[in-house]
């Protein structure tokens, strides 16, 4: 067996963190960047998520229709834009479109806007349309662990106006089950509960892969150990509030 020795304070830490209007972003670290270098202007990611991007967009050729308008943002760019916002737009407009500093995902690294490439592109709402280049970059997203964040119909969960253009990297396995199933992360997070992590897990088979998908609330000592077998890959990650999404997964026979 091997054992996992879990700190409370990564609870504030992975690709599965939930940063929304309940949900601060703790920073505590300095996040590991990567620029998108093959995008029309600099715009920074986590490195995991620049690496997903410039893949998912390789595969679709997306770099000649579509550009990258915002990614990672430090607190203070998000506090401007929130600001400037509210002078320009109004509080309803900005309270839709804009999230209040300090509990944006874009400061997580996590979270791109994107945008069809043309002449004047709004950097509020970029148009990112359901067709053409857009869509097919939609479409494949999740294959390569992005999730269309705030769709349509969904705001009263989400806290946030529909955005077309807003994606989050939320890793694959985790991508295609919200897509699959048209769950938005706060669903997610929140349904991942009911999977105990030693007890039963969520399954997901895809890639040659086996996934289980659970759930540890963390230890009031501060430490949380968790073991998992010896053949079994993992990894863990924080949801921002009260424990930690456990990742497994196994080769199948067949890729």
């Amino acid at each position: 067996m091997k054992t996992l020795t879990l700190k409370n304070e990564t609870i504030y830490t992975g690709d599965l963190i939930l940063v929304n209007r309940d949900y601060r972003y703790h920073e505590k670290k300095q996040i590991p960047l990567s620029e998108i270098p093959e995008n029309h202007g600099s715009v920074l990611l986590h490195h995991r998520a620049a690496r997903a991007l410039s893949l998912l967009m390789n595969a679709v050729s997306g770099w000649q229709g579509i550009v990258a308008t915002s990614g990672w943002r430090p607190f203070s760019e998000q506090q401007r834009i929130w600001s400037d916002s509210l002078k320009e737009n109004g509080r309803h407009f900005t309270e839709t479109y804009v999230a209040v500093p300090g509990h944006s995902e874009h400061q997580t690294g996590l979270a791109v806007d994107l945008a069809l490439k043309q002449p004047l592109i709004d950097p509020i709402r970029p148009h990112f349309p359901y067709e053409g280049i857009c869509q097919l970059f939609r479409e494949k997203a999740p294959q390569f662990g992005f999730i269309e964040r705030y769709p349509d119909g969904r705001e009263s969960i989400t806290g946030i106006g529909h955005e077309p253009w807003h994606f989050r990297y939320v890793g694959i396995a985790h991508a295609r089950i919200i897509t699959k199933n048209r769950l938005t992360l706060e669903e997610y997070i929140e349904q991942i509960k009911a999977y105990p992590f030693g007890k039963r897990g969520l399954s997901y088979q895809g890639n040659g892969r086996h996934f289980t998908v659970s759930y540890q609330k963390a230890s009031a000592s501060g430490t949380t150990i968790l073991e998992t077998e010896d053949n079994v890959c993992c990894s863990v990650s924080g949801n921002n509030s009260d424990g930690f999404i456990i990742t497994e997964w196994k080769q199948t026979e067949k890729a």
